[in-house]
């Protein structure tokens, strides 16, 4: 099914310079697209690629516009942020063509009766919903998930198939739990005793809120007492562990395997690279981005860009390397004791030579 550019301007925004009755069908990255394509450049690095594209239209900035014009003939929409433009017009484009499953419960499914389903809701083959548990409008329930009592999930939200929603645990509107992922998990919360660990229950909650994407095999434990909260918006990557009591700012996003600790609080607008590893009981402030692989291992009250990790290097390096950070302390100790010493010698070098 094609779209007009002038369609897709008018729902989107941007400048388009070309003809509006101009038909594309797809997007596509710039090295393959076609005559019918439209593609988009928002690394300038690629402007000689963009350049020679075969894409009916491009989506770029207005300082690549004035250099790609120069070598590429078709139509532009130019646009203050090509990668979001991107990112709204492959949405729009997956809608027309996405399968919409058929509201209403599979045969194999189980819904308590005390359950209240939607009628719009989708409910897949193997699904359990257990006692209390709500299903708002709009929702769909890929085959094999489990949502355990009093459990809510909101309207439009998306869980596709083998999620475990437990129990008293809420989800807001529009979001999307990809396969594996299980929340409201037993936070890791044990007092010892002797050398004996004795399990504290987790009794509080799971809440997330609109718009939140949780990746394949994530995991987000309950509160002990008080609830984990992840706020509205928040994008959490696959395999990633969220501990109990954590707070998640909202539009904070998450690259695979980051972990973070217990009751820790993390702002708004925070990115975290692949890796990254929060420890327990720390808050952070709105608008901190920690680098792949970076430990934090104390709270970051300002905003900033920070990194915890020792560069790359070959292993013979290395080993040299912490060889040296191992004996710090006793080349500081070293160092005072030269450094006092040269401080007595040069006081009585200059009492001498003021007694002279």
């Amino acid at each position: 099914m094609g779209i007009r550019l002038g369609d897709l301007v008018e729902r989107f925004g941007g400048e388009l310079i070309g003809d509006p009755n101009l038909q594309v069908v797809g997007i596509a990255p710039l090295t393959d697209a076609g005559v019918s394509h439209i593609s988009f450049l928002s690394n300038s690095k690629f402007r000689a690629q963009a350049g020679q594209s075969r894409a009916a239209a491009l989506i770029l900035s207005p300082n690549d516009d004035a250099l790609v014009a120069q070598t590429y003939s078709g139509a532009r929409i130019v646009t203050k942020n090509p990668y979001a433009y991107f990112a709204r017009a492959a949405q729009y484009f997956e809608a027309l063509t996405a399968h919409v499953p058929p509201p209403g419960i599979h045969p194999t499914a189980y819904v308590d009766p005390t359950a209240r389903v939607d009628a719009s809701a989708h409910i897949g083959p193997h699904v359990t919903v257990e006692a209390g548990a709500e299903i708002k409008a709009n929702a769909v329930i890929d085959a094999g998930c489990f949502i355990g009592r009093e459990a809510v999930v909101g309207e439009g939200t998306h869980f596709f198939a083998n999620v475990t929603f437990h129990a008293r645990c809420v989800i807001g509107a529009r979001g999307i739990l990809h396969s594996g992922a299980v929340i409201g998990t037993d936070g890791f919360g044990f007092a010892n005793e002797g050398g004996v660990y004795i399990k504290i229950p987790q009794v509080g909650r799971v809440v997330i809120g609109d718009d939140v994407d949780i990746g394949a095999n994530t995991t987000v434990d309950r509160g002990a007492l008080a609830d984990t909260v992840i706020e509205d918006g928040v994008k959490l990557d696959n395999q990633i562990q969220i501990g109990h009591n954590c707070h998640i700012g909202a539009h904070t996003a998450m690259a695979g395997c980051v972990g973070v600790a217990g009751s820790a609080k993390i702002g708004k607008y925070c990115t975290f690279g692949g890796a990254a590893m929060v420890l327990g009981h720390l808050t952070i402030a709105d608008h901190v981005h920690v680098s792949s692989g970076s430990m934090v291992s104390r709270s970051l009250p300002e905003p900033g860009h920070y990194t915890g990790f020792y560069p790359l290097a070959k292993n013979s390096e290395w080993e040299k390397s912490a060889a040296i950070v191992r004996n710090l302390s006793t080349m500081r100790e070293k160092i005072r004791a030269l450094e006092k010493a040269l401080k007595n010698t040069t006081t009585n070098t200059t009492k001498q030579e003021d007694e002279s």
